[in-house]
């Protein structure tokens, strides 16, 4: 693993560690996302705390956490194995965020962001499949769970040298989701819509 390699794993994570719920509900004079609603510091919980313009804003800061340390190393000819390292040090830093005692959420934009650069077809068959799982269901959880565990089928047949990267992601993403998923199971899961609702 080359020194670049290595820098650009440090800069993928402390970019991930900046939490752009925290600082967008700051911005707005809202509760700390942590404190209030499911305590995840992410766009379906902003969306509930304080409506769509933070949560917009919080989703697009979340989605370039992913985006710009992946495509700068592309471009720094880095192999796609390592992107992947990259992609993943970026999910990590915002699961556990450094400047924000380690409590993070749980990464899905900051995943999808990181697989951004891979082309747009898979861009948006990876948006249509969200937002159709959650006009059906109602559930981001799920519809971030089906999103991920379809991404690298979808990558193997768009471009199918960053499958591998894109399975690191979905492994990382559907881990951090288990307790969603018990909840799925159980029936005990809150709906986007619901407000007030302590899970997510």
């Amino acid at each position: 693993m080359t020194a670049i390699v290595i820098l650009m794993i440090t800069l993928a994570y402390l970019a991930g560690s900046i939490s752009s719920a925290v600082l967008v509900c700051r911005l707005f004079r809202l509760p700390d996302p942590r404190s209030l609603g499911s305590g995840n510091p992410g766009t379906t919980n902003v969306l509930r705390i304080g409506g769509r313009l933070p949560a917009a804003l919080t989703l697009i800061f979340d989605v370039l956490k992913g985006t710009i340390p992946v495509w700068s190393s592309y471009f720094l000819g880095i192999e796609p194995l390592f992107l992947g390292f990259i992609a993943v040090a970026a999910c990590v830093g915002h699961i556990f965020p450094l400047y924000f005692g380690f409590r993070g959420g749980k990464a899905v934009a900051t995943a999808l962001g990181a697989m951004l650069p891979i082309g747009l077809d898979l861009s948006g068959l990876l948006i249509l499949t969200w937002g159709l799982t959650v006009f059906a269901s109602g559930y981001s959880s799920l519809a971030a769970i089906v999103t991920v565990s379809l991404a690298p089928l979808y990558t193997y047949f768009i471009k199918p040298e960053y499958s591998l990267p894109v399975l690191m992601l979905s492994v990382l993403i559907i881990a951090r989701h288990r307790h969603n998923i018990l909840r799925l199971y159980r029936g005990e899961e809150s709906r986007v819509w619901d407000k007030g609702k302590t899970n997510e």
